[in-house]
């Protein structure tokens, strides 16, 4: 009885061990087909793009440039719009500081004008007055300054009234300020102080402009009374004009003075110029939040006017890093792609393969993008530096006859 169990335990055991080594086998073999599946979903994703061979011919034909992964200085880019202005010191509004009509205009829009300039005249019964008044005054002036002498050295001989000599200073002081007056109202009508003070009146007050420029506007006519401080001419000097661009609050950090600018004015396209910040605003315009930057334009163009809208790219720190042509990046299903080139020799002739490279790209700079490799590329390995669109269409032609 006893063998009989033994044995009845033995035949159970080697029954349980033959199943599981059946179960192992059967797992092994399946995880064998799945890894065979894995590797072939590896492979097949690895080489979606695959590669395109091209006989020495065909690349010579197409051009094609091949080199080493190159490195380059390549600054990042803020876009920032805004439009041409002038600083106010070089704007001006011309006004009548006195009340009066006016009886000539010397200028008309777009004319350009010197600091000093007559613009216009004014006449008005007022004018003539102010300077009537100023010739008594002055002949007054004259006749008091003799008698204070005259008091003032009677006085100090102890023989004039020291009232008549007080009295008479006073009439004298009193009457100078007041010729100081006029004489200050009449050079900023811009008359000749001198010539009055002889006689001569003025019978046309002239209007003059205060800075260099252009006429932007003239808001007056002949025969119009202007009342004083009233705007009759707007002047603009445009050899001071500059870009003003609007940087937004996420890139103002980028910005800083003596930055290059490249910019496109919209009214006149296909022309780019440049210019180099002076100036980084420090207080946010609400809307849009974006603070206001300033740069001189180098090589100013005479069809610059202000506020013309502009489209600038302001140059932001330079760093040396690996980068390629534009010509060379090819985009597919949103995924950036270059081609690595290898030359080999077939049949007595060079035949080239370009096997398509999954990268990154970063910033790019006058036609070159930085390029990140997602794994490193062997020692000399070289690469397409131009016609990536010809290429990927060789390859898909390539695939497009095999699939047929």
């Amino acid at each position: 009885m006893k063998n009989y169990i033994i044995k009845l335990f033995t035949l159970l055991f080697l029954a349980g061990f033959i199943s599981a080594c059946g179960d192992n086998t059967n797992a092994i073999e399946h995880n064998h087909q799945d890894g065979e599946q894995n590797e072939s979903q590896v492979g097949n994703h690895e080489e979606s793009l695959g590669e395109v061979h091209l006989s020495g011919l065909k690349f010579e034909s197409l051009g094609i440039k091949v080199d080493t992964l190159p490195s380059r200085p390549l600054s990042g880019v803020v876009k920032a719009n805004g439009q041409l202005e002038v600083p106010p010191q070089h704007e001006a509004t011309v006004t009548a500081i006195v009340g009066g009509n006016i009886t000539s205009i010397k200028v008309i829009e777009g004319d350009k004008v010197n600091r000093g300039q007559i613009l216009a005249y004014l006449s008005h019964p007022d004018l003539t007055e102010i300077q009537t008044k100023y010739i008594e005054a002055y002949n007054r002036t004259e006749y008091l300054e003799k008698e204070y002498n005259r008091q003032k050295k009677l006085y100090e001989e102890e023989v004039g009234s020291g009232k008549t000599f007080q009295e008479t200073k006073s009439d004298y002081f009193s009457m100078k300020g007041k010729v100081k007056g006029y004489e200050a109202q009449l050079r900023q009508l811009n008359l000749n102080v001198e010539k009055i003070s002889n006689g001569d009146v003025y019978e046309q007050i002239p209007v003059v402009s205060p800075i260099d420029g252009y006429i932007e506007k003239v808001v007056t006519q002949i025969g119009q009374y202007i009342q004083p401080q009233t705007g009759m001419f707007k002047i603009v000097n445009t050899d001071h004009i500059h870009a003003d661009l609007m940087v937004f609050e996420k890139d103002v950090y980028k910005v800083k003075k003596g930055q290059k600018i490249a910019f496109t004015v919209e009214s006149v396209p296909g022309t780019t110029l440049t210019a180099e910040i002076y100036s980084v605003g420090k207080q946010f315009e609400q809307n849009p939040k974006a603070v206001h930057v300033h740069a001189e334009i180098k090589e100013k163009k005479n069809f610059l006017i202000p506020g013309m809208y502009i489209n600038g790219k302001i140059q932001t720190e330079s760093n040396t890093v690996k980068a390629l042509p534009e010509g060379a990046i090819i985009e597919e299903e949103g995924r950036p792609y270059i081609f690595m080139a290898e030359a080999h020799e077939e049949g007595g002739e060079t035949e080239w393969a370009f096997k398509a490279i999954e990268v990154r790209t970063g910033i790019s700079d006058e036609g070159w993008v930085e390029i990140k490799l997602l794994e490193p590329f062997p020692d000399g390995a070289q690469v397409a530096m131009n016609n990536a669109y010809y290429l990927i269409s060789e390859m898909k032609k390539g695939e497009t006859e095999h699939e047929h």
